[in-house]
């Protein structure tokens, strides 16, 4: 889904970080972008709110929508949280176009770098499973539909 949206928040049109990402500047950063494990709000960086992203069913189950992939988007976790069980409609909100992955990643690209470059990162748990969620994404994503950073971990 952050790959087909392209890391793009589809309410509010802001740039979004895979959440891999996030975690691992955490990990390296852990007083300069703190994280807790049950998002505790005082606890976590303000960057997990604003730029983690999500899936949000742009038609609310809960109002009848489907549960289906054409009515999941890809939205921050702010942003998620300000919908709610709200319609478009009642918001006035609209669905923007997704982003393209050629002009913003998620830093993607970058945590994959890191991640090959500084092996040791993937002992940690979280690290090793945003990976391995991340490659099985990127082998399911069409190659050619990648910008050139990202396909040499869609062969792998």
């Amino acid at each position: 889904m952050f790959l087909r949206d392209g890391f793009l928040d589809r309410y509010s049109g802001k740039q979004l970080v895979f959440p891999g990402t996030l975690r691992l500047l955490s990990h390296i950063l852990p007083e300069e972008i703190p994280y807790h494990p049950n998002w505790k709000y005082s606890e976590c960086h303000m960057l997990f709110w604003h730029l983690f992203p999500t899936v949000d069913h742009i038609d609310p189950v809960a109002r009848g929508g489907a549960d289906t992939i054409d009515n999941l988007v890809c939205t921050s976790m702010l942003t998620n949280g300000a919908k709610s069980h709200s319609t478009m409609e009642e918001l006035g909100w609209r669905l923007l176009p997704p982003g393209s992955l050629d002009a913003w990643d998620g830093l993607l690209g970058w945590f994959m770098t890191y991640t090959s470059d500084e092996t040791s990162v993937l002992e940690q748990q979280f690290v090793k499973q945003w990976h391995r969620a991340a490659l099985r994404a990127l082998k399911d994503y069409e190659s050619q539909d990648l910008p050139s950073s990202l396909r040499p971990y869609a062969r792998n």
